[in-house]
């Protein structure tokens, strides 16, 4: 028997073999062929082009730009930026902690972390790094300023700073730390019962740091309610959402699975603990810049219909990578799997596999979604982002105010206003006077501030078609007219837009004193999305109805 059985498996190797070899032949000579292709180009350039090669550039832009071909997260990352690999999964770096950008005077301090070694040793938003470490930063750009200001915690650095308003420039001697940039940024009891915590991330512990916030405010505060906002939350760790659910579902239920081609890519995650919350009303916010695991925590919360989704439809970010290490020190990070949420829907919307002859990508079209159910049998739809269940839209447009932010304005007037006032009201309470606003006004006129917009740069382009066609002489009083509306009237302009005008230079003067958790707490008192999110909360009835939509509201 055991004679027959072995020639039945020697006979089955001998049928399959060449079959699996017909399969994989092909491609492993393509490789072959391809990186011969490659290496024989790279000798006979270097032997033979005319300027002398950056072989290092000259290859690292041959891999990002196959790599773009596939998705935009499929990426190679060189041993020079493998701490960039840790910050994304730690949310940790060595460093001083402080945000950097370009100016028109140079590089600068742009947003200092509080409690951070930059702000403890009194660097301000605005100060202009004029060297590191004896290095002038003239000639480098943001990105190789950061790496300088970047290294192992608790060895020195030394700044040469030049602060608007003084004469002198100043020098800085301190130390580096490790920078730990938590996933939670602001949490506060909005409403009687009702917690709100805003979750940047979801980087390592970003569960046990909520369930830490959320038993506390649940046991002190009596929080019975939560809205956790995920709005321009980009993602992270699987199982950090996962975890998150897991506080508010029964154990063992199914949140999320993945689908690759290989079998390491293929799993279901579910949740493994006891629910610490399990009657706790739950409201998310999220909007178009919420991706992957936001998409992840708050299609599950939809799906299970265990809370009301609230904000703008999602980014629809439906795939998985993976972090693979390569020669010489790299990593690539790859696109292995597309995941489903408890409904079985995929909530991809672009694929990046099907492109038109110009190789464009488009997102899937609504009319080619497929339906699929929520627990208790409401209707949900695949391949674009989450739809929430109260959408709540975006009215402002891009007007003047828009254009002050883009040519830096509210920063420069915020270092000004700073360098003379030293307090201000807190966050709730802060508003700018009518005097501020005019001294603002006046400030864009000293800077000559004037701007174009994106309508008026259409008509130009119009009108020169309409020119080599021959019909711009037709059509001249209506050209004329339209013209004229599209010319803004800088003062009108202003008076007009004030309030969004107001909310954005409010925000950068705010940070400089409070830092980011005075611009959240600021923000919140106008936040639409937050006052929806109570109302729905408050209210019992109007809370359950979104889950047995067929009960009328009275």
């Amino acid at each position: 028997m055991r004679k027959k059985l072995l020639c039945i498996l020697i006979g089955l190797n001998l049928i399959t073999a060449p079959v699996l070899l017909s399969q994989t032949a092909p491609a492993t000579f393509n490789i072959s062929k391809s990186l011969s292709i490659f290496n024989s180009v790279l000798r006979e350039l270097d032997m033979y082009y005319v300027d002398s090669l950056k072989h290092e550039q000259l290859i690292k832009t041959a891999l990002d730009n196959m790599l773009q071909t596939l998705d935009p997260y499929t990426v190679y990352i060189p041993e020079d930026e493998s701490e960039d690999i840790t910050f994304m999964t730690t949310g940790e770096y060595g460093g001083i902690g402080s945000i950097i950008t370009q100016s028109k005077d140079g590089i600068c301090i742009s947003d200092p972390y509080e409690g951070m070694p930059a702000q403890k040793n009194g660097l301000k938003a605005g100060d202009i790094l004029l060297e590191i470490d004896g290095t002038s930063t003239s000639k480098m750009s943001v990105s190789e300023a950061s790496a300088k200001l970047k290294g192992t915690p608790n060895t020195e650095i030394t700044l040469k700073v030049k602060r608007p308003g003084e004469k002198k420039p100043m020098v800085k001697k301190f130390m580096r730390e490790k920078i730990i940039i938590h996933p939670i940024s602001y949490s506060e009891v909005v409403a009687p019962g009702i917690g709100y915590i805003l979750l940047n991330d979801f980087t390592e512990n970003a569960a046990m740091e909520l369930r830490n916030i959320l038993r506390e405010m649940n046991t002190r505060q009596g929080v019975n309610s939560l809205i956790l906002d995920l709005r321009n939350n980009g993602g992270g760790l699987i199982d950090e959402a996962v975890k998150i659910m897991g506080y508010f579902v029964p154990k063992g239920t199914e949140i999320v699975s993945t689908r690759g081609k290989s079998m390491q890519s293929s799993y279901t995650y579910k949740t493994t603990v006891e629910p610490i919350f399990p009657d706790m009303k739950i409201s998310v916010l999220v909007n178009s810049n919420s991706a992957s695991a936001s998409e992840i925590l708050a299609g599950a919360v939809q799906d299970l219909d265990r809370g009301v989704v609230i904000g703008e439809r999602t980014f629809g970010k439906g795939l998985v990578q993976n972090i693979r290490p390569v020669s010489y020190g790299g990593h690539v990070k790859i696109t292995s799997a597309k995941y489903y949420i408890p409904s079985g829907r995929c909530i991809q919307a672009i694929d990046y596999a099907q492109r038109d002859s110009d190789g464009r990508i488009t997102r899937v079209p609504d009319s080619l979604t497929s339906v699929f159910k929520t627990r208790l049998g409401r209707v949900v739809k695949d391949g674009g982002g989450i739809v929430p269940d109260t959408l709540t839209l975006d009215r402002r447009t891009i007007n003047v105010a828009y254009y002050i932010f883009a040519q830096n304005h509210y920063f420069d007037f915020a270092t000004r206003y700073a360098a003379s006032h030293a307090t201000i009201e807190n966050p709730k309470q802060f508003k700018l006077t009518d005097q501020d606003y005019a001294d603002f006004i006046q400030f864009l006129k000293d800077q000559q501030f004037s701007y174009t917009p994106q309508t008026k740069k259409y008509f130009d382009d119009l009108y020169d078609f309409a020119a080599l066609e021959g019909l711009d002489k037709e059509a001249t009083a209506e050209f004329e007219a339209l013209k004229a509306k599209l010319l803004p009237d800088l003062s009108v302009e202003l008076q007009k837009h004030r309030t969004d005008v107001e909310e954005l230079l409010s925000a950068e003067i705010i940070k400089r004193y409070y830092y980011q958790k005075g611009v959240i707490a600021y923000s919140l008192k106008t936040d639409t999305d937050l006052s929806t999110a109570i109302g729905i909360l408050n209210d019992s009835t109007v809370y359950n109805h979104f889950f047995n939509p067929e009960v009328s509201l009275k």
